[in-house]
């Protein structure tokens, strides 16, 4: 029996994402353009709506979220948790929505109410440049400017954790260039 529909159209649908998710499978961070050791992107040039934080000499959070993503929701109130617990020793939190909707992305930002900043990339140039591969996805950026990590997804207190001992890590390092 063939496993795929008889339709062309669909089979190549089918086909593309059964390689999508063996790629994810089997490569996290192996979609995103942006990979650990890379630049970030400077985020000052990106036009966000608001003012940008100083991030000089500062270990960066940067996250993707979108309004209609569920992990997202439950990434927020630990995102509020790390920041109160790390911005005063040197960590910026940088929360880029994907939504096309500024209503979207404002009614997220009033229900949820972050403690750090939060920027609605309506050109879609930051998310363009770095292929974001799913929502979340959060890169961690040290002082020198490059990713260090990639978490692909939100796993509730495993991915918490994890960007605590990160954090700790790359707080831990001399100042260096940022993005």
């Amino acid at each position: 029996m063939n496993p795929f529909p008889a339709n062309p159209f669909t089979r190549i649908v089918c086909l593309r994402r059964s390689l999508l998710g063996i790629a994810l499978a089997f490569a996290p961070g192996a979609l995103a353009q942006i990979k650990v050791g890379d630049p970030f992107p400077a985020l000052q040039s990106v036009g966000f709506n608001g003012t940008l934080p100083d991030a000089q000499g500062k270990v960066i959070l940067v996250d993707f979220w979108a309004s209609w993503c569920a992990p997202c929701k439950a990434s927020f109130p630990a995102y509020g948790r790390i920041h109160s617990d790390f911005a005063a020793r040197g960590l910026l939190i940088v929360a880029v929505s994907v939504d096309k909707s500024p209503a979207d992305y404002a009614a997220f930002v009033g229900r949820m109410a972050p403690p750090f900043f939060t920027a609605l990339d309506p050109g879609q140039n930051l998310v363009r440049e770095v292929r974001v591969p799913t929502m979340p996805t959060s890169f961690l950026v040290g002082r020198d400017g490059r990713v260090r990590y990639i978490h692909e997804g939100f796993h509730s207190g495993t991915t918490e954790n994890e960007l605590r001992e990160e954090i700790e890590k790359l707080l831990a390092e001399k100042t260096g260039r940022q993005p």
